[in-house]
């Protein structure tokens, strides 16, 4: 059983989607992100992952109205990222309903704070967004940036601090509906089994989908594909039942 956690990404408050991280792909939708988490719970989806895009450029959120009205959604529970770089702003996000949040850039250029956070709020709350391009070196501040570690750095580092989950993106998969890299997970998953990873980008099909499921990866998220008609949310229901 693989868990599908449907995407939102928000620019000015609005649905959006980005071709491997680069804003200058921005691509609108004519969705209101509440209307689309409300669509997702209708269908049987929970979680729903959403990253505040303008939050991630600028290192603070910037979307919390539209958090709220996502949060207010009967049954939902919002995974939010996007700028998450202080204190404040996971006070901010979670006063404004998020139920899980994703930190990147901070837990890569300043670990002791994500270490704290992560034993303050908790591993069931805190996750880890672990991004790379193809070289493997991951990637922050709206993917716009590339660090000099690698994934298996970054997860090691918070492991000793309780670290549980971890969102992974090939970035180079990232918006291209040509499917995820299945190798990626593969390896991540036979290094840490301790870990729930949850794989993003690429995906394209329901075959996608049942690939990752049998190789055994916990989680995915689904975004693109369903703004783009690729995948039916009843096909995904039927998935996720």
């Amino acid at each position: 059983m693989i868990e599908i956690l449907p995407a939102i990404d928000i620019i000015d408050g609005k649905c959006v989607r980005l071709t491997k991280g680069d804003y200058n792909t921005v691509k609108r939708y004519d969705a209101d992100p509440a209307d689309m988490v409300r669509r997702y719970v209708d269908h049987g989806f929970r979680r729903v992952h959403t990253v505040d895009l303008d939050g991630a450029r600028c290192s603070a959120p910037c979307n919390l109205r539209a958090l709220e009205r996502m949060a207010s959604v009967n049954g939902a529970e919002i995974e939010w990222g996007g700028g998450l770089k202080s204190q404040q702003a996971l006070d901010d996000s979670l006063n404004a309903g998020a139920s899980f949040l994703v930190v990147g850039s901070l837990a890569v250029k300043s670990p002791q704070l994500f270490a704290g956070w992560l034993e303050r709020y908790g591993a069931d709350r805190m996750v880890l967004g672990a991004d790379a391009d193809s070289d493997g070196h991951v990637a922050v501040n709206g993917w716009e940036e590339k660090s000099e570690l690698t994934l298996e750095n970054l997860i090691d580092r918070f492991i000793p601090a309780g670290l549980t989950q971890v969102i992974t993106t090939d970035i180079s998969c990232d918006g291209m509906l040509q499917g995820p890299s299945f190798k990626l997970y593969e390896r991540l998953m036979e290094e840490y089994p301790s870990i729930i990873f949850t794989a993003s980008g690429g995906i394209s099909s329901l075959a996608d989908i049942g690939r990752l499921a049998t190789d055994g990866v916990p989680r995915v998220i689904v975004g693109k594909a369903i703004y783009e008609n690729r995948i039916s949310l009843k096909e995904l229901e039927k998935i996720n039942a």
